[in-house]
């Protein structure tokens, strides 16, 4: 027997076999079992999510030897010959290739005749916006009244080429666009059902090439596992959609977040061995840059399946906001414009360098170190040297710092000069109880996705160090506690604010204008000095 394509072969047969769509699956059962029947049913969306599916389910339904229902038998003559293209009361039409109103008109010819086996004739008109204009008149009054034994079942991805006069005669169901996990999980299925080995990794990458459609999704499965021999692997798929390994977007990543432009280099470099699409590898970028951003605005919301997770969690407390924004501003427009670079590879190296150029020129760190806040300067850039705003101390005040860190939680982070996600962990944490060889803190659980095994090794070999002696320690969920550095930084900038809005309401020049003027004050726009 010769090979069915996997599109083919898992093509459903029944409504309770389709993936997605429950919205459109929901009207079309009610419908079927509560005999409310339109005359004319409008499928739209995208290639391959679906349409000409549900039409052909939705004619078995209506065919179906022993009634109309949404649950067709699937093993009556008229069922199988459905499935196999074969029905005569099935007339299915390419729109596409059958434009002219002649062909319209010798279609509309038959639809008077009564059906030959079936309880309905159904006419499939797939692409139906391809029809020229003659044709939608001809197709309008018997698609307004047509016969009792007739249903139009029309499939469009273009419906605003559709005439309003049509439209408004059918009932019109949007099928939506896969989701990324909706497809990868699909895939799966499939693979285990065909017995196929393959990497999750591998699906991902699948899914994410598919861009909404299941049909495109299963005719890559089908090219993969014939490029893979068999086995659906991440490498062996990245090669054959000429996609960029993670590992090198996240060093893109950290050059940019060091401002080191010689190390973007490097990396372009060492990419363009591969012979890769310059424009995937820049999406893959923005769609980092998008996780990042999340990261840092709503942390929990990050994928936990995210390939190199930890990686971009760690780069989000090192890239400022305002830069991961403006990053993706900048990389965005140059997908854009990339194609009319003259040279695909150049034309990425000038993205990545406008990226830093366009980048403020000065950057001052916080109290905390790991979000960078940007200052404006009206210098040149090569005039203007980043400001170190906890620059090295000598020896011997590192020990004094230490003494005093063994009672001041606070003092001690800085004494460990932790960085990107450990540093966060230890600020969001308060000392309980403390020996000589033990060490007990408990970390805020607003807070606790910070917390992992490697992160709590890490942090207890920097104490070690700090301490100059070996401890234990122990991290436990706690409630909000107003003692963590964090919360006290917080508190602090609270205060700050609330006295800088107090001196400038109580200001007599602010007074004097807000009385000239009827001007309104609004305290979000005042900053205190130091902020």
């Amino acid at each position: 027997m010769s090979y069915q394509v996997l599109a083919r072969k898992w093509r459903p047969r029944k409504f309770a076999e389709m993936v997605g769509q429950e919205h459109v699956l929901r009207a079309l059962i009610n419908a079927l079992d509560n005999d409310r029947l339109h005359h004319a049913y409008l499928f739209t969306g995208t290639r391959g999510v679906g349409k000409t599916t549900v039409a052909r389910i939705f004619a078995k339904s209506l065919n179906c030897e022993n009634g109309v229902s949404a649950e067709p038998c699937g093993e009556c003559s008229t069922c199988m010959e459905i499935d196999e293209g074969r029905f005569v009361d099935l007339i299915e039409v390419d729109a596409a290739s059958r434009t002219k109103v002649e062909d319209t008109r010798e279609l509309l010819d038959n639809v008077q005749y009564a059906p030959t086996r079936g309880r309905y004739k159904v006419y499939l008109v797939d692409e139906v916006h391809m029809l020229s204009a003659h044709s939608f008149n001809a197709l309008l009054k018997t698609l307004e009244e047509p016969p009792p034994h007739v249903k139009f079942l029309l499939a469009t991805t273009d419906p605003q080429k559709l005439p309003a006069t049509v439209l408004s005669r059918c009932l019109q169901f949007n099928l939506k666009r896969m989701p990324l996990p909706l497809i990868a999980g699909h895939l799966e299925t499939l693979l285990k059902a065909e017995s196929i080995e393959f990497e999750d990794a591998a699906l991902r990458l699948l899914a994410r090439a598919a861009d909404g459609s299941m049909r495109d999704a299963l005719s890559l499965l089908d090219q993969s596992i014939a490029f893979g021999g068999g086995v659906v692997n991440e490498a062996e798929v990245r090669t054959m959609l000429g996609s960029i390994e993670q590992g090198h977007v996240v060093e893109l990543l950290r050059a940019l977040a060091a401002t080191d432009a010689p190390a973007l280099m490097q990396v372009v470099e060492q990419v363009s061995q591969q012979s890769p699409d310059y424009q995937g590898l820049l999406a893959e970028l923005l769609s980092s840059l998008q996780q990042i951003a999340i990261a840092q605005a709503v942390p929990e919301a990050v994928d936990e399946n995210l390939d190199q997770r930890e990686a971009l969690l760690e780069l989000a407390t090192q890239i400022a906001a305002e830069d991961v924004q403006l990053y993706y501003q900048i990389g965005l427009i140059g997908r854009r414009d990339l194609p009319l670079s003259p040279d695909q590879r150049g034309g990425l190296e000038m993205i990545l360098l406008r990226m830093l150029a366009f980048r403020p020129a000065a950057v001052r760190v916080d109290e905390t170190g790991t979000h960078p806040q940007a200052v404006t300067s009206t210098k040149r850039r090569a005039d203007v040297q980043p400001v170190d705003a906890r620059p090295a101390a000598p020896k011997e005040v590192a020990t004094t710092t230490t003494a005093a860190a063994r009672d001041d939680w606070s003092s001690l982070v800085e004494c460990m000069q932790l960085k990107g996600v450990v540093r966060e962990l230890a600020m969001n944490c308060a000392i309980q109880k403390r020996d000589d060889a033990h060490w007990s803190v408990s970390l805020d659980s607003s807070h606790q996705q910070l917390l992992s095994k490697e992160r709590q090794q890490r942090l207890q070999e920097a104490l070690c160090n700090c301490l100059q002696k070996s401890v234990k320690l122990d991290i436990e969920l706690a409630g909000v506690d107003d003692t963590t550095p964090a919360r006290r930084q917080q508190l602090e900038a609270a205060t700050r604010q609330a006295a800088a809005v107090d001196t400038i309401e109580a200001d007599t020049n602010v007074k004097a204008i807000q009385k000239a003027f009827d001007a309104t004050l609004h305290p979000d726009s005042i900053r205190p000095l130091d902020s």
